[in-house]
């Protein structure tokens, strides 16, 4: 592998990073981590000729928790959202994810914002912050706009981003007592290992542990982090129970859009699913009861 010739701009605003990526403009990507990117430069998977290093823009880094939610800047590493202190008390479903992406090398680097606009399909993050109802805040120079997480994603590495337009935070209202959540996946090795496949749930019971919301997202078996609807219907009204778990990850299990590649067969992949949604429901329901 080798890192072709490429221009790099320094962008010190959104509104300089904007202002470069429209000039150079179809053949500029924004740079963060570089985790994805570069080594997708150095393998020829794609080809731009301009990168606008993002990583002076003060404004993308960190978190800030406000009594309603936390939000989460796009420039923020997987390492410094494991180890927050308000995530680790309040939010920490979260660590589900952080605690087994990548490497730690790759976790101090690689950024929450990164890990959410690369759209990959196996990315950690998208799912548990879908199924914990998280909203992604997009800035423009026209100004900024939210939207849903879930909505955020149009296909494998695309979406709703237009030209000029910067990811700017991730942001999760605080759970409600009642609530909670839990992200299982499988990997091939425990350490530095893609998701082969991945599922977020997110529950939402009331003092008789009956479901009162429920969310389901696959990671890793769809072309996106795909909620699925119908086996969040099928829990609502139910005791929190096996065999209502059982049911929704049959019904999560028939969703799976998977593909068969190097890390398992589509076949494998879908029975991975009602696995992991089991997994995920049971955990999730115990952290939610212990919050009642």
């Amino acid at each position: 592998m080798y890192m072709p010739d490429v221009i790099l701009h320094k962008a010190e605003t959104l509104e300089d990073a904007a202002q470069a990526l429209i000039n150079h403009s179809p053949r500029a990507r924004f740079l963060a981590g570089g985790t994805d990117l570069l080594i997708d430069l150095k393998t020829g998977r794609v080809n731009y000729e301009h990168l606008v290093s993002i990583n002076r823009i003060k404004s993308l880094h960190g978190l800030d928790e406000s009594p309603g939610s936390l939000r989460i800047g796009a420039l923020t590493t997987v390492t410094q959202l494991g180890v927050s202190s308000a995530v680790q008390e309040r939010y920490a479903p979260l660590i589900d994810a952080t605690r087994r992406m990548a490497a730690p090398q790759i976790r101090n680097v690689a950024t929450v914002g990164g890990n959410i606009a690369a759209a990959v399909p196996c990315a950690d993050l998208p799912p548990i912050l879908t199924a914990m109802n998280a909203t992604v805040v997009i800035w423009s120079s026209a100004g900024e706009r939210i939207l849903p997480l879930a909505e955020f994603f149009v296909g494998p590495r695309e979406t709703v981003l237009g030209n000029g337009e910067v990811l700017t935070a991730a942001v999760v209202p605080k759970p409600p007592p009642g609530f909670g959540a839990a992200y299982a996946r499988f990997g091939l090795r425990d350490g530095n290992t893609i998701a082969v496949a991945a599922v977020a749930a997110g529950l939402l019971l009331d003092a008789r542990g009956i479901v009162q919301e429920a969310r389901i997202v696959l990671g890793a078996v769809a072309p996106i982090p795909k909620m699925v609807e119908e086996a969040g219907a099928r829990l609502m009204g139910q005791p929190a129970d096996d065999d209502a778990f059982t049911a929704a990850g049959e019904t999560a299990r028939q969703a799976a859009e998977p593909i068969s590649d190097v890390r398992g067969s589509a076949d494998f992949r879908r029975e991975l699913v009602g696995i992991l949604t089991r997994r995920a429901l049971i955990t999730a329901r115990d952290r939610a009861k212990e919050t009642l």
